[in-house]
């Protein structure tokens, strides 16, 4: 599927991380969201209605956020997946970039981040 409807730089503060006061104090995360689909119709009809609401998808992955504490972004990042893949049928695919710029690591970093591209039927 060559169509992408492509989202960037969302901005979430939630708490994920195995420290505990990464749980405790939170942290801004950042996430880009690639979603495939089928976009001909909504290219003909200029309908909102024919295509995926980006508004919608911002709304839904900032609540997946924050409704849970995780102590890995991959977790974070794969419940965004699916989370999208159950609300939106007509996406095929999802990728998610989740970002997290404060990791807590020695040394000088800009950020630490996991990538995870989910179909239907992927787990």
């Amino acid at each position: 599927m060559a169509d992408a409807i492509i989202i960037n730089g969302l901005k979430v503060f939630a708490h994920h991380g195995v420290l505990p006061e990464e749980k405790q104090q939170g942290q801004l995360f950042y996430l880009d969201i690639e979603l495939f689909t089928d976009l001909s119709l909504p290219c003909l009809s200029d309908n909102v209605e024919h295509t995926v609401n980006y508004d919608e998808v911002c709304t839904l992955a900032e609540r997946l956020m924050t409704e849970r504490k995780y102590d890995l972004i991959e977790r974070a990042a794969q419940v965004v997946c699916d989370g999208i893949l159950e609300a939106f049928p007509q996406v095929s695919e999802v990728e998610v970039t989740l970002r997290k710029p404060h990791a807590p690591v020695k040394c000088e970093i800009a950020y630490a981040a996991v990538r995870i591209r989910r179909g239907r039927g992927q787990a």
